[in-house]
């Protein structure tokens, strides 16, 4: 980032601490009467020259614009509660742990209550810290992830958090607010003319057909949850279902179209604190929409932007009455496929006549496998505000199971985040196995038979 553009928005930081500050001040009439605060952090979590991205499919050369790690810590409840997203890719297995442990220590919590997402960028790292370990044991010339940068990247958010206790500022008000996002999301999914099913349409699309068929199944709502004090809005975090990429591969690390949408709201509002999740959007690109040109980034970010504007101007406060943390465990059964996904099978791969990428998904296969034979599950966790929920479901879940979720609790505003732990990969819904997706032959660790497993933990987590 050049120096001006830092000056800018160490600026506007040190703008939004003094709201929080000034927050505080207000007359007791004004603040919770359960005692309801928060804090709002954020840290600059970019990859240095020549670390791996998208799990070592290509290094990184430049920083076209900087990635962030935002989030807020809500007090006040049984616990302190931890909403966090990270512009990387995926964060998996160990590095999931990591994250987790290190910001509930911070923020004086639970790891289930730290709820870490990742935007899933593809212009950013994935982190797997097992993995890289394996990589490094086997002499591989692949790699995931630095170690060394990614303990100062977690330490660097811990500080961050910890800061935002100092100024955390009473909450008294919930908004609730949405509004369509226009010509963005389309499913990878799509039926050609004479009938026949394709999954083809991916996040840069030249093909006429997929061009013109329609949008399949997507969640076309962009929501924002917000914290108030009084009439003092806090924070806005905004949620919406579409794999965040206009252009990627080049070396250049960037947050893509999400990533310049949040800024211009924080241009808008320099007080309240702006948090973009990624929701489930394993099978939903911006394909449809998107041939793939650099400037298409703009002309995305522009839409989505608007989005987030409309869906200010709809919130609605209710005064916040409850802020209760729910946890489910979730088993999913690891792939057994021959080729590639068993363990003899990636084993065979950690040899330098292997190609490095090939190497990094054999070594996240069997982080994956390792973690699973130790029988620790994946945790589903969902904060109940009364009228409105934020649920996090793992790794890259495809939208019909936010869909799903928000079909539990229809009368409730259901916010869902994907890519939490990541370490599944693709978990699609039953039908994409059976129509061969063919998006399936890599990066899906999980075995079929995920679906209903997948929407039991929903249930179980949303059900009051």
């Amino acid at each position: 980032m050049p120096r001006a553009s830092r000056r800018t928005f160490l600026a506007r930081t040190l703008a939004s601490a003094g709201a929080f500050a000034a927050a505080r001040a207000l007359p007791a009439s004004a603040q919770a009467a359960a005692g309801f605060r928060i804090g709002a952090f954020s840290a600059d979590v970019s990859v240095p020259t020549g670390h791996g991205m998208m799990g070592g499919a290509w290094l990184s050369k430049s920083v076209a614009d900087p990635l962030f790690a935002k989030g807020v810590v809500l007090l006040g409840g049984e616990k302190p509660v931890v909403l966090v997203s990270v512009d990387w890719c995926e964060i998996r297995n160990d590095a999931f742990d990591r994250w987790r442990d290190v910001l509930a220590e911070a923020a004086g919590t639970d790891r289930q209550r730290v709820l870490v997402s990742s935007t899933h960028v593809h212009d950013a790292p994935v982190a797997d810290l097992e993995a890289e370990r394996i990589l490094h044991d086997n002499e591989c010339g692949g790699t995931v992830c630095n170690l060394k940068f990614h303990e100062e990247a977690v330490q660097r958010v811990a500080k961050a958090l910890r800061e935002s206790l100092k100024s955390a500022a009473p909450i008294t008000h919930l908004g609730t607010g949405q509004a369509k996002v226009e010509k963005v999301a389309s499913n990878r999914r799509y039926v050609l003319p004479d009938g026949t099913i394709s999954y083809n349409r991916m996040s840069r699309n030249l093909n006429v057909l997929a061009a013109q068929a329609d949008d399949g199944d997507i969640d076309p709502m962009l929501k924002t949850l917000s914290f108030w004090n009084g009439n003092t809005p806090l924070a806005a975090v905004s949620n919406y279902a579409v794999h965040p990429m206009s252009y990627y591969g080049g070396g250049e690390v960037s947050a893509d179209f999400p990533g310049i949408a949040r800024r211009r709201r924080q241009e808008d509002l320099p007080n309240v604190a702006q948090v973009y999740f990624s929701g489930c959007s394993g099978n939903v690109t911006a394909g449809k929409y998107n041939p793939g040109m650099r400037e298409n980034r703009v002309v995305l970010a522009g839409r989505l932007y608007q989005a987030m504007a409309e869906a200010w101007r709809d919130t609605k406060r209710v005064p916040l009455a409850q802020m209760n943390f729910r946890s489910v465990p979730l088993t999913l059964e690891p792939r057994n496929d021959p080729e590639g996904f068993t363990v003899e099978g990636s084993q065979k791969l950690l040899v330098p006549e292997t190609k490095p990428f090939a190497q990094c998904l054999a070594a996240m296969n069997l982080s994956w496998r390792k973690r699973a034979a130790a029988g620790q599950p994946i945790d589903v966790p969902a904060v109940d505000f009364g009228p409105a929920q934020f649920l996090l479901l793992p790794a890259e879940a495809y939208v019909e199971f936010q869909l799903h979720a928000q079909a539990v609790r229809p009368d409730s505003f259901v916010m869902v985040a994907g890519y939490g732990e990541s370490a599944p990969g693709y978990i699609p819904i039953e039908r994409a196995w059976a129509e061969k997706d063919g998006n399936l032959g890599d990066w899906c660790w999980v075995a079929p038979g995920s679906e209903a497993r997948m929407k039991a933990a929903i249930e179980a987590v949303l059900r009051k």
